[in-house]
């Protein structure tokens, strides 16, 4: 027999033969039982527990009503329990004072079991969320994984506390959601030609989106040169990017072509970088709920896996910083820029001097000279030769 039936029938068995183990067991609930029958039975136990049975209070050996009472109360929530079953119960049980032992059995198995119900509604919400172009759903169920992990490690005894894994989640990446993938990508390339094509574009959105929310791997890279260039206070435009890129060894390795680049770029259409960051980021959002459901529930399943490592779960930690930041994005109450506002300001002088700095010839090369000190061509053109 399965070990965790096995448990299930011995924590039943001590009950029913000394219902004072009932009283080490108030951190075990009915439904934290697997069979249906076994969640009915322990929870009559407990009932007539609390009613004040009068076999609790009876002296001599236990009197044979306190058996069949709590079949009888089972019974009513429960097909097929017979009293039979119960000295089945009552025989599977080595030891009554071994109860507490038999119930934390119990609590290990119903750890594993919720929380891989609840991975499985979490991944379910991401992708209908992704379907329908929102994040709620998914961040509500995560909110409800969370507490369902705060109560299980209550009843375990300890508090959550989530440790780094030795290999991480899959990153948000790996698990594409097919019923968004075209759109996510449109709204990425838009979103690249925007912040190339547009002055000041990359401040409304570098406080909060990052490379790894893009799905596509190379619009990422891509945007990681954008953050570069605005980092460095040098100019954005498609030759800067392309520059970049280069520098960057993008090129070089098949990562992007100079065509892919000019074609991204071009396919600018009236926009904000704000409206489609946030587009991106919350399809971010759904990927990495989908990513932490799966990894959570492969963890789940790992019947060696102990119930603290379930509780105390890293894996919603990349969803909880996404999280973090697409709430930022929201509450983001920059200006935006309008028809009638002035031209971008020029990068502060400490940023151009910085980048003209990372521009100078090491010692022993020839510098090139300072524009101020270059020459300049006369204003009339020069006699030619011959003439005086």
């Amino acid at each position: 027999m399965n070990p965790l039936m096995s448990a299930e029938q011995a924590v039943l068995g001590a009950a029913l033969l000394d219902p004072e183990q009932l009283t080490h067991l108030e951190w075990l609930a009915a439904d934290h039982f697997y069979r249906p029958v076994h969640q009915a039975l322990f929870g009559a136990l407990r009932k007539l527990r609390n009613d004040g049975h009068p076999a609790l209070s009876a002296d001599g050996p236990l009197p044979l009503s306190w058996v069949t009472d709590a079949v009888e109360e089972a019974g009513q929530h429960v097909r097929g329990l017979t009293a039979a079953y119960a000295h089945t119960l009552i025989q599977a049980c080595p030891r009554t004072e071994h109860a507490p032992v038999y119930g934390r059995m119990v609590l290990e198995g119903a750890i594993h079991r919720t929380v891989a119900q609840h991975a499985i509604r979490l991944h379910q919400a991401a992708r209908a969320d992704a379907v329908q172009g929102e994040v709620e759903g998914a961040l509500r169920t995560a909110d409800v994984l969370t507490g369902v992990l705060t109560d299980l490690a209550r009843r375990w005894g300890t508090d959550p506390r989530p440790v780094p894994p030795t290999a991480g989640p899959p990153a948000a990446t790996d698990i594409p959601l097919p019923a968004q993938s075209g759109q996510v990508a449109e709204d990425e390339r838009f979103l690249l030609a925007v912040l190339a094509e547009q002055p000041g574009a990359m401040g409304e959105v570098v406080a909060w989106l990052r490379p790894g929310d893009f799905a596509d791997p190379t619009h990422g890279q891509l945007y990681r040169c954008l953050g570069a260039l605005h980092h460095r206070g040098e100019p954005i435009d498609r030759i800067t990017l392309l520059w970049e890129a280069q520098r960057r060894g993008l090129l070089a390795d098949g990562t992007v072509s100079s065509e892919q680049l000019t074609a991204v770029c071009e396919g600018m259409v009236p926009g904000s970088a704000d409206w489609f960051g946030q587009r991106v980021m919350r399809s971010s959002v759904t990927r990495t709920a989908a990513a932490s459901a799966r990894a959570i529930r492969t963890l789940a399943q790992d019947e060696v896996l102990g119930p603290g490592r379930l509780i105390n779960l890293h894996e919603l930690g990349p969803l909880d910083e996404v999280r973090a930041r697409w709430a930022t994005a929201n509450s983001s109450s920059a200006p935006k820029a309008t028809a009638s506002a002035p031209p971008a300001a020029e990068p502060p002088p400490d940023r151009v001097k910085a980048a003209r700095a990372r521009s100078t010839p090491r010692p022993g090369a020839s510098p090139p000279a300072p524009a101020s000190r270059l020459p300049t061509l006369p204003a009339t053109r020069p006699p030619s030769r011959g003439h005086p």
